[in-house]
Order: structure tokens, then C-alpha cells, then sequence
């Protein structure tokens, strides 16, 4: 008999996603990653990138109006696709709002959105809420509090593609961004449960002692930013690399279980057998 198609791995949807790699320096570079709920139905107890799906409505006319600092045929042509990159974008900052209270946005005179006044904090929370909970929409939001999107310090830096076999698969673009001054992240305790800023190299040191639990692509685009010292040097990095060639990351091993990412310049990487190419990096650390 014939299994139903749900059970197929080649029947799961790829939906369109997005992550920012937050940086700040601590006072060396950190990033900030979030530790999911293990009951969440994907990445259950696994430390992420604050990130999430792209949403129809990120697409919409009116909110290209409220982005600065980029626009969709820019946006399209940095990911190849010949409309609609701004999406990618506008959902990443819409989802670091929404899970880690971080807003990366500017006022009518180019300043970034401060909020540490505590009416100014409370207000954003309930916003954030509103969000969150489809009460309200984040493009009406911004518009409503005289914001624009600050889009022109979020730079892309990667391409992941969930390989077949899990429940959900994305399409997830990573870009990067340094932490706006004046905000401080806080986990929405929904998705996310636990917030933390780590060293890149640390991070990779508890996920090899196992106290952390990370996907491919996170422990991949970690590798990449401990070759920085500082946030900002990682940021121009990626603003000079967005415009360039992908270069393929390779996974070797079982994605299940015992894994290995392999970037360019890895000793092993035209070697070593590998998974079918579902990776792409434009961000590398320094030669």
C-alpha cells in the first residue's frame, strides 16, 4: 500500500526563513543566542539565532515604504531572486522584535529607537505582544511609532536549506547586525526561554562538551564569526562580502548524529564525502 504523502521527506514544504546574528561587544565580540522550548515542534531545546518564517504580509507594498537603507531590487539582487528579497529582511527584523525585544529601527531625524525610558520600554512590550500574537501588525506598528526599518546595517551573510528528513524544512537566510544602543534583548519566553550572549568560540566549546544543543547551521556561521575580534569589524565584513560569490559550506557525516561543517579553507573540505549541497556562505572571517 501506497504511504501517504505526509510521510514522504521529499513532500515537506521548504518554507522561506530568516535569522540576524545580533552582535555587541562585550567587550569583545559576543553574539546573542536563544534557547528554544523543548517542546517547540522544530529545534525543540536547541540554541538559535533569534529568526523565524517569512511572512506574506512582509512582502506587502506598504512596507517597503517604511524600510531606509535598502530597497527590493537591491535586496533581490543580493539574493539572487528576481523579486521579493526585501522580505527577507523586514521578517528578520520583525522576528528579532518579536523574540528577542530588539528592535532594529530609526526615528523621523535617523536615530536609532531608544528604549531604556521606561514608558518608552513598557510601551514596546505591549507592542511586542500585539505582535506576536497577530493582535496587531509590525509594518502598521513601525509606521504608527514613526519609524523606518533600519535595513541598512542588516547584512547577508548566508544561505542554510533544512536538508530532507526533519518534520519542517526552510530556506533561511542569515544576515548580520550589531545590537542598536539604548536596547537591551529579553527573550519572549514563548518560543524562546532562555537568552544569553556568547563568545563565538565558547559557544563552540559548550557544543562540543555537549551542555549546548546547535544545528549545523548554527554551529557553521559560530565557526565564521570567532575568526572576528570585534562586532563592527565582523559587520564591515559583511557589508564588503553581500555583494559577492556564494561559496559552498558542506556537511559531512549524518545530519542526525554525527555531523561535521566544513567551510572553505578547511583542510578536509574538497575531500571529505559530503550531504547533498544545501549550504551557502558569503560572510568568511579574515584569511
Amino acid at each position: 500500500m501506497t504511504a501517504p504523502a505526509a510521510s514522504d521527506p521529499a513532500s515537506v514544504p521548504v518554507r522561506p526563513a530568516a535569522t540576524i546574528m545580533l552582535l555587541d561587544d562585550r567587550p569583545d565580540l559576543q553574539v546573542l543566542l536563544l534557547r528554544r522550548r523543548a517542546g517547540s515542534a522544530f529545534v525543540g531545546g536547541m540554541s538559535v539565532f533569534p529568526g523565524g518564517g517569512v511572512d506574506p504580509h512582509d512582502a506587502d507594498a506598504e512596507v517597503a515604504s517604511s524600510c531606509a537603507g535598502l530597497d527590493d531590487p537591491v535586496a533581490s539582487r543580493r539574493l539572487g531572486v528576481a523579486r521579493g528579497g526585501l522580505a527577507y529582511w523586514v521578517a528578520a527584523v520583525r522576528e528579532t522584535f518579536e523574540e528577542a525585544g530588539v528592535l532594529l529601527a530609526i526615528d523621523a531625524q535617523g536615530r536609532p529607537v531608544d528604549l531604556t525610558p521606561p514608558s518608552v520600554e513598557s510601551r514596546f512590550a505591549k507592542l511586542r505582544v500585539e505582535i506576536d500574537s497577530g493582535r496587531a501588525r509590525f509594518a502598521d506598528a513601525v509606521r504608527a511609532e514613526g519609524l523606518r526599518l533600519a535595513l541598512g546595517g542588516v547584512h547577508y551573510a548566508a544561505r542554510w536549506i533544512t536538508p530532507s528528513g526533519p518534520p519542517r524544512r526552510y530556506d533561511t537566510r542569515f544576515f548580520v547586525a550589531a545590537l542598536p544602543p539604548g536596547q537591551t534583548p529579553v527573550h519572549d519566553d514563548r518560543e524562546a526561554v532562555d537568552s544569553e550572549w556568547r563568545r563565538p568560540a565558547d559557544a563552540l566549546a559548550a557544543f562540543a562538551r555537549q551542555e549546548l544543543a546547535m544545528l549545523p547551521p548554527t554551529v557553521g556561521m559560530l565557526r565564521i564569526l570567532a575568526g572576528f575580534t570585534h562586532a563592527a569589524g565582523a559587520v564591515r565584513a559583511a557589508a564588503a562580502q553581500e555583494d559577492g560569490e556564494d561559496r559552498p559550506a558542506r556537511l559531512t557525516g549524518d545530519w542526525k548524529s554525527r555531523w561535521r561543517v566544513l567551510l572553505p579553507g578547511d583542510p578536509d573540505y574538497d575531500t571529505a564525502p559530503a550531504m547533498e549541497q544545501r549550504a551557502w556562505v558569503r560572510l568568511l572571517p579574515p584569511a
